[in-house]
């Protein structure tokens, strides 16, 4: 098996992000991680953060983003080398729960994706569990993926939020390769709750061998919620891949 780069979400992490986001990106540096997925920039200018991402030996790898002027989020991302960006891209109101409503933001997405892909960004989507949801015996996230152009929006498939709907998270993620440049990895304990990776219930077996069988490009190590310190969530999710032979 192939050794897939590791990152971290940096949501993992936001409350030492608030406080001193530099400090924080040494500590993940430090841990072992090849790489972050923004989830903000706490006030770091373009420049600035590309500086501190190559004196770290950092790739930024995804980014969930507000900002929602084109020039201004390609710039941004440009200068930092990251090509994957989530959102914003969904119409207002959020993840359609009808088919007509799937298949207008399925058109939307095409349209923001095509607009990214002609500035040398990459759009992806980030699933939850409400995604699934079905309608006419389909989950709408798959009436959503089999509209959109696989070349113009990616799947970020998030196997915890797979498995909490309760779909089998390595059959979701075979279901789409080729087009899982990032995948969410988290764990789930027995209440249904967050742990970290390898404390927990869910098949990483299975889950990453699909990995490799769609070509995923990264791991993206992420944690909504932690019981621990934070840091110390990060580094024991790292240090349980890093057990397992991952990196």
């Amino acid at each position: 098996m192939s050794k897939i780069p590791v990152g971290l979400q940096m949501y993992t992490v936001r409350d030492i992000c608030e406080k001193d986001f530099i400090g924080a990106l040494r500590q993940v540096a430090d841990i072992g991680y090849a790489g972050i997925e923004l989830a903000g920039t706490y006030g770091l200018s373009a420049s600035e953060l590309r500086d501190v991402l190559n004196e770290l030996d950092l790739k930024c790898v995804g980014s969930h983003t507000g900002e929602r002027d084109l020039d201004q989020l390609v710039a941004f991302n440009q200068t930092i080398g990251c090509a994957y960006v989530g959102g914003p891209a969904l119409p207002p109101g959020g993840f359609p729960k009808d088919e007509a409503s799937c298949l207008a933001a399925a058109k939307h997405m095409n349209g923001v994706g095509a607009a990214y892909k002609a500035r040398g960004l990459h759009l992806y989507y980030h699933n939850h569990a409400h995604e699934f949801e079905q309608v006419n015996g389909k989950y709408i996230l798959d009436i959503f993926y089999e509209n959109t152009d696989p070349n113009l929006v990616y799947a970020e498939i998030d196997v915890f939020w797979v498995q909490y709907a309760n779909v089998d998270p390595a059959a979701y993620l075979r279901k789409y390769p080729g087009r899982c440049p990032l995948v969410h990895i988290k764990d789930m304990d027995k209440e249904r709750g967050f742990t970290e990776i390898g404390e927990g219930i869910l098949d990483w077996d299975d889950i990453f061998a699909a990995c490799e069988a769609v070509k995923a490009g990264w791991y993206i190590v992420e944690q909504d919620r932690c019981k621990r310190p934070s840091m110390e969530s990060a580094q024991l999710s790292f240090g349980n891949l890093k057990a397992r032979g991952m990196v």
